[in-house]
């Protein structure tokens, strides 16, 4: 079909709007809400976890605690806690006496392993119930973050049939198919990759810093001091890394699309011996991917070694200034001990969050890319009240239409026609002239700027797409057929058809008579590119395809182009056959397969010029007569009586 515009062999580059990272995020956690009851569960979950896991440490603290009383109550002089301090300060040891006196100790008696015991039995239960909550999490979360990329998976699907021609006229194929699957894929891991982590992580800071806070504001203050620093870091790194990640994506589509037209064309790569330059571009579409892709992943990853290091100056600082408080006895041991625990689960989650944030903008960047598709302007929709015409003879009008695919650039200008039914319209021209065109607005693939196209005296703008394309068939230059069975691919036209009906439309366009000698017969599987039987067959295939949908009105686009002598006389027939009692437009340049059209148009530059039969025409001596005598003679014969032999 023709493009706007004339798109070169890469097609136009697709537009990569710039965003911002909030509002994706945003969007996101929007498609992640649908699933409301699982995500409650999964922060009930998370935050018990969470509560659990900042408890051990303090708890863990309460048997170092134990443990360092009986080491020091047996070392202890004395009776009690008070002669055993009195007895320190006498010997000068003041400094020790601070200590014993802020403990729970009692002189002689040693360690309660008794005690201890206990202690490790709880800090074992909550280590154990954190890890069941957070498993429930993890598996409640993939069931989330499956089900919202299948979710999304099936809008994109969705969207892709509501976009207009216009749309994939623009945008690679090969591009379009990386947004469609590879970024989705990549979104789908970096959600189940990050988002866990993330929740967890995010609310491990929250109730560390409450622990650490209710053991020591001083030491907790020097803790958090360090988190502006990484913040502000992690923030300018991420701003410099995510141009990066989005031109990762973006070279991504761009290599698939080279790829795909590469390896579509294959043959004609190697006819014309272009490996050399096809290998050439692919290196430096290759090497721009690797560039993009190095330094994403080189800026993105410098948060982690920035957070860390942060975080070991946080623990010299702690260890330092906790030391002193224990031997002031401002502290115990446990509590520091704990303290410092804390301290590296308070520096750990910001690590991973550095570690993750990566991950996080390669998926955000393809979450835009996909996001593009999703916003992209769909056709117009369906008339609330759709119109339905009365009669169903295909009778086609144009009125007063006009079109352009650029709007500074006129292709159909104030064309009028009328294709009576049961007529065959053949529609010839220079390349450009808008034929192909003509029948994309019949069938709304666009939409006409000015004017009305009728439909048995209905506006097909009034009218559904689907009760339009129903009455239509169509068969093209490139002929379609995906991969399963020649019965199936013939089926397609029509799937509620009986077996015989489909044998029917099989004899009918002489599909039957090679059918029956392969084989498997109609149960010969095909491959998507039609492998097995040659371009002829392929397009008698989809001719039988047409003849079983059963159109009122028959769209045949350069049909017999590409095909030998014996299989375009095949074809012929078969079409003479399709063509019966149904009014049908045949886009030719090859004039000899237009000769008993009922009108012949000629189009220039979007005008017709002419119109009328074959002889009408030639007798005109004009634009037709041209392209006639261009193609059945030769320069020396360019005559009235030489035209006239071969028009007969």
């Amino acid at each position: 079909m023709t493009g706007p515009g004339g798109r070169g062999p890469m097609g136009a580059p697709a537009q990569q709007k710039a965003r911002s990272f909030g509002p994706s995020v945003k969007r996101l956690v929007r498609l992640l809400l649908a699933y409301r009851g699982f995500v409650v569960t999964i922060l009930t979950a998370t935050v018990c976890a969470v509560i659990l896991t900042a408890l051990a440490p303090r708890v863990l603290g309460h048997a170092t605690d134990l443990v360092f009383n009986g080491v020091i109550g047996r070392m202890l002089p004395g009776d009690s806690k008070d002669q055993a301090v009195a007895e320190l300060r006498a010997q000068g040891q003041d400094t020790f006496a601070d200590m014993v006196s802020s403990m729970d100790v009692t002189p002689g008696v040693g360690v309660d392993f008794t005690a201890v015991g206990k202690v490790l039995l709880v800090v074992l239960g909550l280590y154990v119930g954190s890890a069941l909550l957070s498993w429930l999490g993890a598996y409640l979360l993939n069931i989330v973050v499956v089900g919202t990329i299948r979710r999304l998976r099936a809008d994109v699907e969705a969207k892709l049939h509501r976009l207009p021609l216009r749309y994939f006229d623009t945008v690679p194929r090969g591009d379009l198919l990386s947004r469609v699957t590879n970024d989705l894929d990549n979104l789908s891991q970096s959600l189940q990759q990050t988002v866990s982590q993330f929740l967890y992580s995010a609310l491990t800071v929250v109730a560390i810093l409450v622990m650490m806070v209710s053991i020591s504001p001083l030491l907790a203050l020097i803790s958090v001091a360090t988190v502006p620093l990484a913040l502000v870091a992690t923030a300018q790194i991420a701003k410099r890394s995510k141009p990066h990640f989005v031109a990762q994506w973006s070279s991504t589509g761009k290599l698939n699309a080279q790829v795909e037209e590469a390896f579509t064309g294959h043959e004609l790569v190697q006819a014309f011996g272009r490996q050399a330059e096809v290998e050439d571009e692919f290196d430096t579409r290759n090497d721009k991917l690797y560039h993009s892709s190095w330094r994403a992943q080189f800026i993105s990853g410098m948060v982690q070694p920035a957070i860390m290091f942060l975080g070991n100056l946080n623990y010299v600082a702690v260890a330092v200034v906790g030391g002193l408080q224990v031997a002031s006895g401002s502290l115990s041991l446990g509590s520091v001990q704990a303290f410092i625990q804390y301290s590296r689960q308070f520096t750990m989650p910001l690590t991973q969050i550095g570690a993750m944030f990566n991950l996080l903008q390669s998926g955000v960047a393809s979450a835009e890319r996909i996001f593009d598709i999703l916003d992209a302007d769909e056709q117009s929709p369906d008339p609330a009240d759709p119109r339905t015409p009365q009669t169903n003879s295909g009778r086609i009008g144009f009125d007063d239409v006009s079109f352009r695919y650029v709007p500074d650039k006129p292709l159909i200008e104030n064309l009028t026609l009328v294709a009576e039914p049961g007529h065959m319209v053949a529609i010839v021209g220079p390349t450009g002239a808008g034929k192909t065109t003509l029948v994309n607005l019949i069938m709304r693939f666009y939409d006409v700027d000015s004017g009305t196209i009728r439909v048995d005296g209905v506006d097909s703008r009034t009218m559904t797409r689907d009760d339009l394309r129903e009455r239509t068939g169509m068969v093209l230059q490139d002929s379609w057929l995906f991969g399963g069975t020649i019965y199936e691919n013939i089926a397609y036209g029509d799937p509620t058809a009986s077996r015989e009906e489909v044998m029917a439309a099989a004899e009918l366009s002489h599909v039957d008579h090679f059918v029956r000698a392969l084989p498997d017969g109609y149960d010969t599987v095909l491959d998507e590119e039609g492998g097995g039987v040659s371009a002829g067959e392929r397009q008698l295939i989809t001719i039988a395809r047409a003849f079983l949908a059963k159109p009122v009105i028959l769209i045949l686009d350069e049909a017999t182009s590409s095909v030998d002598t014996r299989t375009e006389l095949l074809i012929q027939q078969a079409m003479a056959n399709l063509r019966t009692d149904r009014t049908s437009f045949v886009i030719a340049h090859r004039l000899s397969t237009i000769r008993d059209a009922d009108v012949i148009i000629v189009m220039e530059e979007g005008h017709i010029v002419e119109q009328g039969t074959h002889e009408e025409l030639l007798a005109a001596r004009g634009a037709y007569r041209d392209l006639y005598v261009s193609q059945f003679t030769g320069p020396a014969e360019e005559d009235p009586e030489t035209v006239s032999v071969h028009g007969g």
